[in-house]
């Protein structure tokens, strides 16, 4: 009888604790605050609270003398923490730089179904009925802001390791200079129409060999000179630009891939997509340039999210282990310690709490070193990757708030799981037991 009670106490500690992991984890930050406030005001306010706080000021003051296992927790933690942000960085960072590309003030045409530039075509007898559709602002000239584009992939060997790497080389004219100006030269002059010149992005710049500006590259065997670089803070600092018309006939292309408009003001999406739905002879999609690009990074995201979560929860297993190993030598340790505090009138509770006090500064620790070791290291870090255009794209690590956030939640949860079991050891330890042992 006695043994059921114990196995459904159990039990019972086992399905509370897999329900408050999943409050934790889904738990907002305002609530982690107000929960922290309430634990605050319990341990000062009340009289079982304040025996706790005592009970956790005598534990924590022990600590120096037990540096060596408590670093076991600090370091596994630290550890857990920076892998799991490091690697949500690069997800975060892949999004961001897609998500700059575009805009809700520009859209992209490409044929019907297709997913991406590679797989799309647009043929030349298309382009005028496009530039006629509502919708589609006017320049200066009273020219509607269309660019017709080609998208071509090429291979360019890497500063890093020599290797080849797919890079994006994009045919544009004078138009998509105006539908881009976040696109700055920092360097050189634009390619002249009709000249074999290329314009390359600061990020493919500092990723592959030979894109130096007056330099000379092998493309289609036919000799290229670099003559500008410019810097734009998105995914086409990854590119390198031609003329359209060069670049169709070097590769012998009939027709365009994409088509990249500047709307006419709020409504001039709606105005563009109706008349393009409207027009039997264009089987094309229509989206803004923002939704675009932002669907080109959900598959990284989503791997990169799921890997991290994975490696992040096999590594937090193995933490908690040692948290609990840690915590219960250190229970075992002060054995004493804890039965005289029993007998003094401290009952299970301030006990509990205050085990769970010391394994949660140990954990914070431990969450707050991962977190700072992930932001230097790797906040900014350069790295490419391929986009669903079949080509690299240059992007940098973004360890974002949010990010540390949910790092340092990781580290409580850790420290509260590893914590629990050797803290209710502590307060079930028969006081007689603890001292003819001692």
């Amino acid at each position: 009888m006695n043994r059921m009670k114990k196995w459904l106490g159990n039990l019972g500690v086992l399905l509370a604790l897999a329900a408050g992991l999943v409050a934790w984890i889904f738990m907002p930050w305002y609530g982690v605050v107000a929960l922290a406030v309430l634990v605050t005001l319990w341990l000062l306010l009340t009289h079982t609270g304040r025996l706790a706080l005592a009970a956790s000021q005598i534990g924590i003051a022990s600590l120096p003398q037990r540096w060596g296992a408590s670093s076991v927790i600090v370091i596994g933690i630290a550890g857990v923490v920076g892998v799991l942000v490091a690697m949500l960085a690069m997800g975060e960072g892949f999004k961001a730089t897609l998500n700059r590309t575009g805009s809700d003030s520009s859209a992209i045409i490409l044929r019907g179904g297709s997913q991406a530039e590679t797989n799309s075509v647009i043929t030349r007898d298309q382009i005028p009925l496009i530039s006629s559709l509502p919708g589609i602002a006017k320049g200066a000239d009273g020219k509607p802001l269309l660019s017709p584009e080609l998208s071509q992939v090429v291979n360019l060997r890497t500063k890093s390791d020599g290797t080849d790497a797919n890079v994006q080389l994009r045919g544009v004219g004078d138009t998509a200079w105006a539908l881009r100006p976040q696109i700055k030269l920092v360097k050189g002059r634009r390619f002249n129409p009709g000249m074999r010149e290329l314009v390359v992005g600061q990020g493919a710049q500092q990723e592959y060999i030979g894109l130096d500006v007056g330099k000379q590259i092998e493309l289609a065997n036919q000799q290229w000179t670099i003559v500008g670089m410019f810097a734009s803070n998105d995914s086409h600092d990854s590119e390198l630009w031609a003329d359209t018309e060069t670049l169709a006939s070097t590769y012998q292309r009939t027709s365009f891939q994409s088509a990249t408009a500047k709307l006419d003001g709020k409504d001039g999406f709606k105005q563009l997509k109706a008349a393009m739905a409207a027009d039997p002879r264009l089987k094309l999609d229509v989206q803004t340039t923002r939704d675009y690009y932002g669907k080109q990074s959900e598959g990284l995201e989503k791997l990169v999210k799921i890997l991290g979560t994975v490696i992040g929860t096999i590594m937090a297993i193995g933490a908690v282990f040692g948290a609990l190993n840690t915590m219960y030598a250190a229970v075992a340790g002060r054995a004493r310690e804890i039965a005289t505090m029993r007998a003094l009138g401290f009952r299970g509770l301030p006990v509990v709490v205050a085990v769970m006090l010391e394994t949660t500064l140990l954990a914070l620790l431990g969450g707050l070193l991962g977190a700072f070791l992930a932001w230097l290291i790797f906040n900014g870090y350069s790295v490419s990757t391929l986009s669903a255009n079949f080509s690299q794209v240059v992007f940098q690590f973004k360890v974002s708030p949010e990010l540390l956030w949910n790092g340092l939640k990781w580290a409580l949860g850790i420290g509260l799981v590893g914590g629990l079991f050797p803290a209710l050891r502590a307060a079930r330890l028969p006081v007689t037991e603890a001292l003819r042992a001692a």
